[in-house]
């Protein structure tokens, strides 16, 4: 069976090259005449794949020696709850936007741990736009202002970093991370699930500024003490070895790309035509504020929602999967993140003025 387009919010599709290379070294890498998922975590063997993995992200994302980095696991939705314990440190506030369900989430739990204010909220719009920045509330106090990058589930996207002074900024950037040139400089904190632009699911980044260390509460686990696991290399405990090694390979495959400005340009072209064939159709519509649209997830609706398994199981018939809308939002979502290849989005606006023009 030929490989389908996979429009899977996350896990998401792969690179072939990236799934061909691990299936060529499953049995034997490099020789070693074993697979990277058997291998110590302590042999030289695999402290060089993560040697490179490291060097590779700090590469693409630019990172400055100010900030350091850790692969952890429980996906970015632990860090929901370790953000606050471990970077707050004799403070008890925090400041969130709410732009979505993941916002929500985050919100959710920090408040847990945490005083949260919520400075601006976006659900009087039912999360199709966000709030100005010259509009968010002030939080006196506040230890970090924290916001999402990127809604996967509602496909808002910030364009920009919002300008918050000298609060520390906190971003889930689970699911644009990579996909377009970031200032690292200006953040206290990102943090990212793998699942979308980097790999598979099994591994999450956190990139702290080195000044934000040391704050941890004592009741925190060590495996999600920052500081412990950066002192330790992420390997407090055994990590996820062979998700680190797919993790590895996809940040190679993005170099050779031309790294993550030529990836932007792409992705920004991927999503600028598929949105046009939206906009021209009087089938389909996309909710979001065109000044706030993701190039990553793009969510759309049917004019007839009676049409809409009808589109599912034909799109599926002609290699297009995953592209079912969320159950809360509804309709259809197409997420087109580094590894979906123009031609994938060209399948799509094709399928889908053929599908309008025969209903």
């Amino acid at each position: 069976m030929s490989r389908i387009f996979n429009f899977s919010a996350g896990p998401s599709t792969l690179p072939d090259v990236v799934l061909k290379q691990a299936q060529e070294e499953m049995l034997d890498w490099r020789g070693t005449g074993m697979s990277v998922m058997e291998m110590s975590h302590r042999g030289k063997q695999f402290m060089s794949i993560a040697q490179e993995l490291m060097q590779d992200l700090r590469d693409l994302m630019q990172i400055p020696e100010s900030h350091k980095v850790a692969l952890l696991q429980g996906g970015a939705t632990a860090q929901f709850s370790f953000i606050p314990q471990n970077i707050l440190g004799d403070k008890n506030k925090a400041g969130y936007v709410n732009t979505g369900a993941w916002s929500k989430k985050a919100i959710k739990d920090a408040g847990r741990f945490c005083d949260v204010s919520v400075v601006a909220d976006a659900k009087d719009s039912n999360y199709t736009t966000i709030p100005p920045v010259a509009d968010w509330e002030q939080v006196a106090d506040a230890g970090y202002l924290h916001y999402t990058s990127n809604e996967t589930i509602h496909g808002v996207e910030f364009q920009s970093i919002p300008d918050v002074g000298d609060l520390p900024l906190v971003a889930d950037m689970s699911s644009n991370i990579l996909s377009r040139p970031v200032d690292v400089s200006r953040f206290g904190l990102i943090y990212a699930g793998t699942q979308k632009n980097m790999g598979p699911a099994g591994v999450t980044v956190v990139i702290v500024r080195e000044d934000l260390l040391g704050r941890t509460r004592d009741s925190v686990p060590p495996v999600f003490n920052y500081q412990q696991q950066i002192d330790n290399d992420s390997m407090l405990n055994t990590p996820a070895t062979y998700n680190w090694y797919l993790v590895g390979l996809v940040l190679k495959w993005l170099k050779q790309q031309g790294g993550i400005a030529a990836m932007e340009t792409i992705n920004r072209r991927k999503a600028d035509k598929l949105y046009q064939a939206i906009d021209q159709s009087s089938l389909y519509r996309n909710p979001v504020d065109k000044a706030y649209r993701s190039r990553m997830n793009i969510p759309f609706v049917l004019a007839d929602s009676r049409l809409d398994q009808e589109f599912l199981d034909l799109a599926e018939q002609n290699g297009l999967g995953s592209l079912k809308g969320h159950r809360s939002v509804g309709g259809m979502r197409a997420s087109i993140y580094n590894a979906m290849p123009e031609a994938g989005v060209d399948a799509l606006i094709d399928f889908m003025q053929e599908f309008e023009r025969t209903h």
